[in-house]
């Protein structure tokens, strides 16, 4: 089946192709770890995690990585603030997001690779850049020189002749350009590690460069993914960088997801208005909150409000008594869950391979639920049709990333129903009764 994908560097609708046969590089740009992660940052964990489980349901061998910014002024600062060492605070984020991850129901990375780790490995790189004129010293500090490659910007769609120093460009008195970005940036407190320019740290835009070119070959990947704010600068200034170092532009694809808003602005930890992702999971669980960020298709912005969570709510409490009802069903029945094969999902798996239309997927079961409702009320339902829709639920529920359990018979009860069914054959109401009544209370029956 045929993947379409919108490409925000073409600005348009595209058919999946991969670069090696039945495999797909993803790049997913992961937190900075200075503070706790909010809703916001579970957006793309949730979003790419479910391409990533569509292309492995097509056979593809999928290899995912998503980094760590483990340095950054922000985490300096902080480590300042508690007098202790950045790798303290860094490794205790990193651990919060690790933790996030797992909670959401996400896959974990193939690769989750730390700026800490490739400092030798990017300075070789910003090396290069500037041997190759592409990037320049200015007293102990590189930076690149965006006017040496073409076409800088066409990923963010920008007029650099409207660009503002202050607002989205880095003033800087060294820049021989307003556009030209910080590789290396000279520093005398916090961690620091020595260059061919001076002692200092790598600047934000080159550590995924740097990373892909590690862990796939080539320097070129199928997908490139991240918030929609990432297109300008970051992942702008990955192109930049790639262009000049590599003559491509980094990945075949870039995939940006939307914000999550709170009311009526973007979340924020500037703007104060976070939700962070760990209570949020505490409160509602993984899968309401998944639900809730998958609600709106992932290129526009979707609205965490308490509607948005009732709805998921709702939702999934449907999810969760038919899935329930049907498993028990087909227990007593004597069905065999684990051997069975599912019915046909094309239209789930089309829906999804449609640019990730989640909501079509979600149209396709419900639609398979209430069939199976109906089928469970009827006296004639066919057990091999409704086993086949219980692996088919199952396998959409996996697609989606909802971790959701059904009740499983143990020898106890299935004896305890056996017993019930003897007595109400024997006519021994009594029994019957007292039978029956333990099983509503084991919710059996």
């Amino acid at each position: 089946m045929e993947v379409k994908l919108f490409n925000s560097l073409t600005n348009r609708l595209e058919t999946f192709k991969s670069i090696a046969k039945d495999q797909v590089s993803m790049y997913v740009c992961g937190s900075t770890a200075y503070s706790s992660p909010h809703i916001g940052n579970l957006r793309p964990v949730v979003v790419f995690d479910v391409l990533r489980r569509l292309f492995i349901y097509l056979g593809y061998e999928v290899t995912y990585v998503s980094n760590f910014t483990d340095v950054d002024d922000k985490i300096i600062k902080k480590a300042i603030e508690e007098n202790v060492d950045e790798m303290v605070i860094a490794n205790r984020y990193i651990a919060e997001i690790k933790q996030m991850v797992d909670d959401i129901h996400s896959l974990a990375p193939t690769y989750t690779p730390r700026v800490s780790e490739y400092i030798k490995p990017i300075i070789n790189y910003i090396n290069k850049l500037v041997e190759t004129n592409h990037a320049y010293v200015v007293d102990g500090d590189v930076y690149f020189k965006v006017d040496s490659i073409d076409h800088y910007g066409e990923l963010a769609k920008i007029n650099l002749d409207e660009l503002k120093v202050g607002a989205r460009v880095e003033k800087d008195d060294k820049k021989k350009s307003p556009l030209d970005f910080a590789l290396w940036k000279k520093t005398t407190e916090g961690v620091k590690w020595s260059s061919p320019w001076g002692e200092g740290r790598p600047g934000w835009h080159t550590e995924c460069c740097v990373m892909i070119d590690d862990l796939f070959p080539g320097g070129l990947i199928d997908i490139h993914g991240g918030g929609f704010d990432l297109k300008f600068p970051h992942h702008t200034n990955e192109i930049a960088q790639h262009k000049a170092s590599h003559k491509n532009k980094l990945a075949n694809y870039w995939l940006h997801n939307g914000f999550v808003t709170f009311g009526d602005n973007k979340m924020s930890k500037s703007l104060g208005n976070v939700i962070l992702a760990k209570d949020a999971i505490k409160q509602y669980g993984g899968n309401v909150v998944r639900l809730a960020l998958l609600s709106s298709h992932y290129r526009v912005p979707v609205k965490f409000t308490e509607a948005t969570i009732k709805m998921a709510q709702a939702e999934l409490n449907k999810f969760t008594t038919t899935y329930s009802q049907l498993a028990l069903a087909l227990q007593k029945a004597g069905a065999d869950l684990l051997k069975a094969n599912p019915s046909d999902i094309t239209p789930f798996i089309s829906a999804l391979a449609d640019d990730l239309n989640v909501s079509n997927a979600l149209t396709y079961l419900h639609e398979t639920l209430k069939n199976t409702n109906a089928a469970l009320r009827s006296k004639t339902s066919d057990l091999a049709t409704l086993t086949a829709n219980f692996v088919a639920i199952k396998t959409m529920f996996k697609l989606l990333g909802l971790a959701i359990d059904y009740p499983v018979l143990s020898d106890e009860d299935k004896k305890l129903l056996a017993d019930y069914q003897a007595a109400r054959k024997e006519k021994n109401y009594q029994k019957s009764d007292e039978l029956r009544g333990e099983l509503l209370r084991k919710h059996l029956l």
